[in-house]
């Protein structure tokens, strides 16, 4: 069964897509913790980070890498902070997250954020791409 990621991926579940290339996907955390709350994920389906292979880690990186600096461009931040829990969906994910201070990163504070403006930062974000 597919994870509710890769029916992302396949267009199958709706998202706020920022990127994407032939092996991985952006798109805005639907429960984020900060604006521009952002996971970066490999296209096929791989629950642990670290079994990746580290050849298409360093493209993984790589790829999280472009997609922060394109967040921090457009939104309002000090940095783009990175989180690997993995343990929430079994798909590796990067968080990507802007940040002021040090607790912005808390992944257990989710924010409401309405379409319409969730709609507006990942336009604004992708422009950054």
């Amino acid at each position: 069964m597919a994870t509710i990621f890769s029916r992302i991926v396949a267009g199958e579940i709706p998202c706020y897509k920022i990127a994407e290339n032939d092996e991985f996907f952006a798109f805005l955390d639907i429960n984020p913790v900060q604006k521009g709350h952002t996971l970066v994920i490999p296209k096929e389906e791989v629950s642990y980070i670290f079994d990746i292979s580290d050849d298409k880690l360093g493209r993984y990186m790589a790829f999280a890498k472009k997609v922060a600096a394109a967040i921090q461009k457009a939104v309002p931040c000090l940095r783009i902070g990175m989180a690997v829990v993995g343990l929430e969906v079994p798909h590796s994910h990067i968080h990507l997250v802007p940040l002021n201070g040090l607790h912005d990163l808390n992944l257990d504070a989710k924010m409401e954020v309405a379409k319409e403006e969730m709609e507006q930062i990942a336009e604004n974000i992708r422009k950054q791409f």
